[in-house]
């Protein structure tokens, strides 16, 4: 009877060594239940060594049934624990593929990551490039436009200067309009334009008196107004130039008569001398069809170019 309860017991201590195979929680519930069952055989095999000896076969009957239960017991145990072993390695095996797959899925990704975050990290250094590009394109943009206003305000001003000079000629030269002489305006500029009848004689760059009244009339409409440039120009017919003296073509005669006003034009003193420009231009800047006596008229002429001075315009253009 003894070795039958050490092969119980030795077979309930080898099961407690096969816990060490599964989990502690699972290991340390099956060790509760084998402490136990180990405390009650001992118990029993007191039982049964003092019912032996009394011959007690009531009581050795009730151990044999109890044994009968253990074994039971333990073999109940053991089918949970070959369960939980069989379980323990399947979840292992899965944890141990898992962790593999992740490890290797975990570099991957690691390794894109960092390629995305180079490539973020360019990109956003070229979006703050460009930015800091727009913000300069829009601080020149918005110093252009407060240029551009500035300019079409200096413009404005000067059409209306012009304007003003042109109403202040017309008015000064009322009394010649209609014989030879025409004030127009026309872009930014002011053209007085008088005829050769007004102001020479046939083939002469003397002016006459009558044309010396009109060019002294502009004169003092020029001297309060220091800031305009007055360009001179001769003109002539396509006639060759037929006279004599020292004038040996139209181009010459066109330039000795633009000269004589400008002579007239300098004996105002409030005419800053530097305004003034005399130029020839002879037959080669006709406005009219040199194949009539009135186009031939009107093209022998002195015409007077009054432009603002472009200092402030030219400075902002360059700017721009």
């Amino acid at each position: 009877m003894k070795l039958m309860f050490q092969k119980i017991a030795f077979g309930i201590a080898l099961a407690s060594l096969l816990t060490s195979c599964v989990s502690s929680k699972i290991y340390d519930d099956l060790k509760s239940k084998y402490d136990v069952l180990k405390a009650e055989n001992e118990a029993l095999m007191a039982q049964l060594d003092g019912s032996e000896g009394n011959g007690d076969k009531f009581t050795v009957a009730n151990l044999r049934e109890e044994i009968e239960k253990l074994n039971a017991e333990k073999s109940r145990l053991a089918m949970e624990l070959a369960a939980a072993e069989s379980n323990y390695t399947r979840l292992k095996d899965s944890y141990d593929a898992l962790e593999a797959n992740s490890s290797s899925a975990l570099t991957e990704n690691l390794e894109l990551n960092r390629k995305l975050l180079t490539q973020l990290e360019a990109k956003e250094k070229a979006l703050a490039l460009e930015n800091e590009r727009l913000e300069k394109l829009k601080r020149d943009l918005v110093s252009r436009s407060q240029r551009v206003e500035e300019l079409e305000g200096i413009i404005a001003s000067k059409d209306a200067k012009m304007k003003a000079l042109k109403d202040a000629i017309s008015a000064a030269l009322t009394n010649f309009e209609g014989n030879g002489l025409t004030v127009e305006q026309r872009d930014g500029k002011v053209y007085v334009s008088m005829e050769n009848k007004l102001l020479f004689d046939s083939g002469s760059w003397a002016v006459n008196t009558r044309g010396r009244e009109a060019v002294v009339a502009l004169g003092s409409v020029l001297a309060q107004n220091k800031e305009i440039a007055v360009l001179i120009e001769g003109h002539t017919d396509n006639v060759p130039y037929g006279g004599s003296g020292n004038i040996s073509d139209n181009w010459d005669l066109s330039t000795k008569r633009a000269t004589a006003i400008v002579s007239i034009l300098t004996e105002n003193q409030g005419i800053p001398k530097d305004n003034l420009t005399a130029a020839g231009r002879g037959e080669f800047a006709p406005i009219a069809p040199n194949s009539t006596a009135e186009g031939k008229a009107k093209n022998r002429r002195i015409e007077v170019i009054l432009t603002p001075k472009l200092d402030e315009i030219s400075k902002l253009l360059n700017e721009l």
